[in-house]
């Protein structure tokens, strides 16, 4: 008893619908290979236990090509500059502010556009331009700018 080629297709067609409302992303490489075992299927007419085998090889090697898929794909969207949802905070670094609450030992206020947020840094007074080197969770880390140039101390090239 072997599975119909055309049941393999259905299925290949339900899993990559299933990808449109299920999160994740494994989904479309698995009908990737029951689409696989519908074509085996279909030209070699195997067993019902070789459709299996052949089924659990195609899905295993499809989602090992989606790994390296999305991983080139993360990685070359990190190189274009694109910011992920989880990783807005980064779109911040480089950015140009100024001190809005002096900086007391370390910490301060500094307004970026039109938010303020809480900031480490060196001791600086109010009024001061500065520019984010980082951001851990909620605070930014920033380093002063030099008010005449506009750029900053440690860059700066001679005068």
């Amino acid at each position: 008893m072997a599975i119909p080629w055309w049941a393999w297709v259905i299925l290949a067609g339900l899993l990559a619908l299933a990808e449109l409302h299920v999160p994740g992303s494994y989904l479309v490489w698995i009908a990737l290979g029951a689409a696989l075992t519908g074509l085996v299927a279909a030209a070699f007419g195997v067993s019902l236990g070789g459709q299996l085998a052949s089924f659990a090889a195609a899905s295993a090697l499809s989602c090992i090509v989606g790994y390296y898929v999305y991983r080139r794909v993360h990685r070359a969207a990190r190189q274009g500059g694109e910011i992920h949802l989880n990783e807005r905070g980064l779109a911040i670094v480089g950015a140009r502010g100024t001190v809005c609450e002096a900086f007391f030992n370390g910490r301060g206020k500094v307004r970026l556009g039109d938010g303020v947020w809480l900031a480490d840094g060196p001791d600086l007074g109010e009024g001061m331009p500065v520019t984010v080197r980082a951001v851990r969770g909620t605070r930014l880390v920033v380093e002063a700018v030099d008010a005449k140039s506009g750029s900053d101390p440690l860059r700066a090239g001679p005068p």
